[in-house]
């Protein structure tokens, strides 16, 4: 290998492969609540937060017996992390890190140009907005977001959406109520269908890559 062959190799920061590392374990929580989500919500909906905070998930949890500050504590600390690691991914890799997400996740190369066109544009609203977004997250990090502008933006999302959710969840309490009530008496039937719609998505997934 030549000097220059040597030179044309990027350097990575030590925290990148710990990034990907901890992208990879949050895919595997991620498929264990798709699975599970069922039993977890009214077992431990504490677990089930913290295994993925989606609005879903967030929504039925308020249904339960899951205090507020477990709510707003696990809530807003499983979307943080979620979009720290990958905006790290985003300033180690680089657009590479959105390759993957393409050829593994199942993300089309349409949507990322038009948030990567959004975030040019308006990266104080995308932020906030699409705060649970792997994508965005990992565009902040590719565009290098001042780590300040960043924090502020992330806890306004993480507060909006938190608040927004709590807020309908107190609307439609006897929707969720049944709702809830439902998932106790048919749970592992829908393990059994979540199962069956995780293995299909990650085949999909696979066939892709």
């Amino acid at each position: 290998m030549t000097s220059e062959s040597i030179d044309e190799i990027p350097l990575r920061p030590w925290w990148g492969r710990a990034s990907i590392g901890v992208f990879v374990a949050r895919v595997i929580c991620t498929n264990i609540a798709a699975i599970t989500w069922a039993r977890l919500v009214s077992s431990s909906p504490e677990t089930l937060l913290a295994l993925s905070s989606r609005n879903r998930y967030l929504a039925l949890v308020l249904g339960t017996d899951i205090s507020g500050v477990a709510y707003w504590r696990i809530g807003s600390s499983r979307i943080a992390i979620a979009f720290v690691v990958c905006h790290l991914a985003g300033r180690a890799y680089g657009d590479q890190i959105l390759a993957l997400f393409v050829k593994y996740l199942g993300v089309d190369e349409p949507t990322i140009a038009r948030l990567r066109a959004g975030f040019t544009k308006a990266d104080w609203a995308l932020i906030p907005f699409f705060v649970g977004s792997n994508i965005v997250a990992a565009i902040s990090g590719i565009q290098r977001t001042a780590t300040t502008k960043l924090a502020a933006l992330i806890a306004i999302g993480l507060i909006a959406r938190l608040a927004l959710i709590q807020w309908l969840a107190n609307i439609f309490n006897e929707q969720l109520t049944d709702a809830i009530n439902v998932l106790q008496k048919y749970s592992w039937w829908f393990v059994g269908g979540s199962i069956i719609l995780v293995l299909f998505a990650n085949a999909r997934n696979a066939r892709r890559s």
